[in-house]
């Protein structure tokens, strides 16, 4: 079986590809199919607490993540360098996610042989 990396980079609310992404995630993972979830660079703010998208009549993601879990994607992954970068620690953030430091990268993305880039 096939393992599916989606890498999301753009920030939340950020116009349609980021709900697209997700919604290709859970479609994936709805046919059992390993899926898992690497946020870099502004995508780490996908999962701030505290956004108020609807103020900016924009659709909340964060509600797609919390249904990651759901859906059986055991792994979401941020960039530890990102994070600290833009001031966020995982505790600053709605979902557990597993750190990954910026020189390990590669070596998660080679484990899984479906890349999808965002």
């Amino acid at each position: 079986m096939k393992q599916f990396l989606f890498v999301l980079r753009r920030p939340p609310h950020s116009g349609a590809f980021v709900q697209e992404m997700l919604d290709i995630v859970l479609t994936t993972a709805a046919f059992d199919q390993p899926a898992s979830v690497l946020l870099l660079d502004d995508a780490v703010f996908h999962l701030k607490h505290g956004q108020q998208p609807a103020d900016f009549g924009m659709k909340d993601t964060a509600s797609i993540y919390r249904a990651l879990e759901i859906y059986d994607v055991k792994h979401v992954y941020a960039e530890l360098e990102s994070l600290e970068e833009r001031g966020l620690k995982p505790a600053d953030l709605g979902l557990p996610v597993q750190t990954i430091y910026r020189k390990d990268i590669a070596s998660l993305m080679r484990r899984h042989q479906v890349l999808f880039p965002g």
